[in-house]
């Protein structure tokens, strides 16, 4: 693990608490009915979760990026559902605070911090996901307003959110694409719709919907920034701290597979002896924790360089990358170390196994993280000695 200070040992202990005391004994009712946990969300108000890292100037938390992925990590073991609350608003809080307008940064973030306001991001369409220049989403100016028509898919948070930021054309016909792309901040009103809650695998029984926009009238004041043509360099920037979040979750699914994993291993018996002395079952197990743990580095990697305000789509990509994968590795072995009563609802590690496949999804495919870790490999790093590079 990661040497903690005494302010993350403090939060930490704080979030342990909560999810040992509160989520873990409902969290398999929550995900079998598919139902959203209000009760959960309004405890994470009280906690100050929905303003984690929003500066302490807006009332928010002033959180540093390590300590909120150790918090991710945290709340994913209990619930991994609950960490999808905060990824989106917090995602949106922090291009907020990076590019928004004052107007913009005073109007918002003050009601994101305390989770009044919750917020979500509406990047993927039906026809568009990875290939983020080929929306159709399409916002005319039209006096001080747009006029925003389009369809969003998976949208989190969208049927509780109150803020959501709109990937969308304002010049359709720039060259490149993507230079014509922008990003507006649209509240509920009339023209905004929530079509359906879309059914999932897992990640369950937080609310996912598809949205369209109907002639929905934004303020020309709520153009991100106040400047046109600027939304797909915000989206790269804002997703490096989305893929921190989804690479600490895929860490604390791992963790609590694993730690479900040795606790059986150990009770379960078979031949005489408890089946962790047995060379097969701790041949998986030195596997699923050394993953976890270069996992985990990972991810306090990323999220360390981000403190400092440098730019990670390189090494969030990387962490990304491998804590999914790990993950979905570490909950496949946690099941068959299980056997038969893994693949049963009274154990929860049925459900770290339908968890685990959204992370190597989620936040751009892994497919695409590859593209982006080599393109800035041979970028950033032409020599490919990147830890020598790096360090220097």
């Amino acid at each position: 693990m990661t040497q903690l200070t005494e302010l993350q040992r403090s939060v930490l202990a704080t979030i342990r608490d909560f999810v040992r005391r509160e989520v873990e004994p409902v969290a398999g009712s929550y995900d079998e009915a598919d139902e959203y946990p209000a009760d959960l969300v309004s405890r994470m108000r009280e906690l100050g979760l929905f303003g984690a890292t929003i500066p302490e100037e807006y009332g928010g938390g002033g959180m540093d990026v390590a300590t909120y992925a150790l918090t991710i990590e945290e709340l994913a073991k209990g619930w991994m559902s609950l960490t999808g609350f905060l990824n989106t608003h917090l995602l949106l809080a922090d291009m907020l605070v990076r590019f928004g307008t004052d107007e913009q940064k005073q109007r918002y973030l003050p009601v994101m911090a305390t989770g009044e306001l919750r917020g979500g991001l509406c990047i993927t369409e039906p026809d568009a996901g990875t290939d983020v220049q080929a929306i159709s989403t399409r916002a005319v100016r039209d006096g001080e307003e747009y006029v925003l028509n389009g369809t969003k898919t998976l949208i989190t948070n969208g049927r509780h959110g109150g803020l959501f930021g709109v990937v969308s054309k304002t010049d359709p016909g720039a060259s490149p694409a993507y230079r014509g792309i922008s990003i507006l901040l649209a509240e509920r009103s009339p023209g905004f719709n929530v079509v359906r809650d879309i059914p999932k695998l897992g990640y369950r029984g937080i609310d996912t919907c598809e949205i369209t926009f109907d002639d929905l009238r934004v303020p020309a004041a709520n153009l991100l920034g106040g400047v046109e043509g600027q939304g797909f360099g915000h989206v790269m920037a804002g997703l490096e701290l989305g893929r921190i979040n989804v690479a600490a979750r895929a860490v604390g699914v791992g963790r609590a597979a694993l730690e479900a994993a040795t606790q059986y291993a150990q009770q379960r018996h078979s031949f005489g002896k408890p089946i962790a002395e047995h060379q097969a079952i701790q041949l998986k197990l030195a596997d699923m924790a050394t993953q976890l743990q270069a996992a985990h580095l990972l991810v306090m990697h990323a999220a360390a360089l981000k403190d400092r305000g440098a730019r990670v789509d390189f090494e969030a990509g990387m962490a990304k990358l491998f804590a999914s994968e790990a993950c979905l590795t570490v909950s496949t072995d946690a099941m068959r170390i299980h056997g038969g009563y893994g693949y049963t609802k009274d154990l929860p590690i049925e459900r770290y196994f339908r968890d685990a496949p959204l992370m190597i999804i989620g936040e751009g495919t892994n497919e695409i993280q590859r593209v982006v870790i080599a393109r800035n490999l041979v970028k950033r790093f032409p020599s490919g000695d990147f830890l020598h590079e790096a360090a220097l």
